[in-house]
């Protein structure tokens, strides 16, 4: 793929009869910000589809979300245009530029500001049963939606996580916002709304930059993220998520299926083939889960003060010995508890924090085996191996080839 930043492809001066049939390569205009990492996922879409199905010529405008430079783009001369069309200067520009080039756009954002163009988004329905999924999973009664009303997907998931509770015979809290006061105030009126809801509580966000927020106010507040709050977020950022104070559980959005969905729409319309203008949903591609989420509450306040201490301290090594006598309770009564509250044994919560942790490696680094076992409180990656295998039926090499 060429990547240009110029007004428009410089075309030779020999203009002989075998240069005016060779076949000319298609000039893209994609007007996508690169800020977040959904934005990226589409770009590396659109990059994977140009790979796959053949070279174009991009115009790629650095710009910041919402803001991009609409004087370039009108002086651009192409053949066709990706654009997330999120504010109505961004639809008046596209407007001009299919009234002046006749040329087809393919919009990548739910706002709808241009109705009747092709539009591919991810399915915010979708994202927000797949949130109420994995909090349903973890036995907590109250929930809570946390959006932003400024933006329509945020709405969207609002809607649709509160349909999916509704369903399944629970009740959402929705922050009413703070209208114009700013952002401290904001953070303040977020952290008294987050303290007047019953515990525990689970927190949809619409992403995940909004997860930090409630994360941040729950600590200001003195809420244990995630003994007294689950917070889950959107977009699977992961810088976001693990820079954040308790490293983030969030729904991965398919943002890169989505961009070379648009690729392939344009391809076609480039190519004089009709499509559906209409919009393409993509469903989430499931949710990483961190340790925001990574709770269950009972009623005995021994039991949580273990899961606590397992949380903290299952990658260095620990034994269920190790466990018993931080509860200050002999093992066969600590095993009767877990077994009466959480189901399953102390051996047991000890190994989920530590094979959830190697799958976040497997994953995300190019650790070794080794590597991998000495953080996770494994002593030798054989035993590692050994054990994973038994759990996941494949070994850790298949599972990370897999799953990358």
């Amino acid at each position: 793929m060429t990547v240009t930043a110029t007004s428009a492809e410089t075309m030779g001066s020999h203009t002989g009869q075998r240069q005016s049939e060779r076949p000319r390569t298609p000039r893209v205009a994609v007007l996508i910000e690169a800020s977040n990492a959904y934005a990226r996922g589409l770009l590396k879409g659109i990059h994977r589809y140009v790979q796959e199905e053949g070279n174009w010529t991009i115009f790629l405008p650095e710009h910041g979300r919402g803001d991009p430079p609409l004087d370039a783009l009108a002086r651009w001369e192409g053949d066709g245009a990706i654009v997330r069309i999120e504010t109505p200067a961004i639809a008046r520009a596209v407007e001009a530029l299919r009234a002046a080039q006749g040329i087809p756009v393919i919009d990548v954002s739910a706002a709808g500001l241009v109705p009747d163009l092709p539009c591919v988004e991810t399915d915010d329905e979708a994202i927000s049963r797949e949130a109420a999924r994995h909090f349903l999973a973890r036995d907590i009664q109250n929930y809570a939606f946390l959006g932003d009303p400024r933006f329509r997907w945020s709405e969207n998931r609002r809607h649709g996580f509160v349909a999916a509770m509704t369903e399944a015979g629970h009740t959402v809290a929705v922050f009413g916002g703070a209208g114009d006061a700013g952002a401290a105030r904001e953070d303040e009126a977020i952290e008294a709304w987050l303290v007047s809801l019953p515990k525990p509580l689970a927190v949809f966000t619409c992403y995940d930059v909004r997860a930090r927020q409630a994360i941040d106010a729950c600590r200001r507040a003195g809420l244990a993220v995630p003994g007294m709050v689950a917070v889950l977020g959107v977009d699977d950022d992961e810088l976001l998520c693990g820079l954040s104070s308790v490293p983030l559980s969030s729904v991965i959005p398919d943002a890169a299926g989505a961009g070379w969905q648009a690729a392939e729409l344009l391809g076609r319309l480039m190519r004089g083939k009709e499509v559906d203008k209409r919009l393409w949903l993509l469903p989430p591609l499931g949710v990483s889960a961190r340790q925001s989420t990574d709770t269950m509450w009972v009623d005995d306040p021994v039991v949580m003060k273990a899961l606590r201490y397992v949380r903290d301290n299952a990658c260095r090594g620990i034994k269920v010995a190790d466990v018993a006598k931080d509860a200050g309770l002999t093992r066969r009564v600590l095993e009767s508890k877990f077994l009466k509250h959480v189901r399953h044994s102390v051996h047991e919560a000890i190994a989920r924090v530590q094979f959830r942790r190697i799958e976040e490696l497997l994953k995300s680094t190019q650790l070794s085996l080794t590597e991998i076992a000495a953080r996770t409180g494994f002593k030798h990656s054989e035993y590692l191996s050994v054990a994973f295998t038994r759990r996941y039926r494949k070994p850790p090499s298949r599972w990370r080839a897999e799953n990358r």
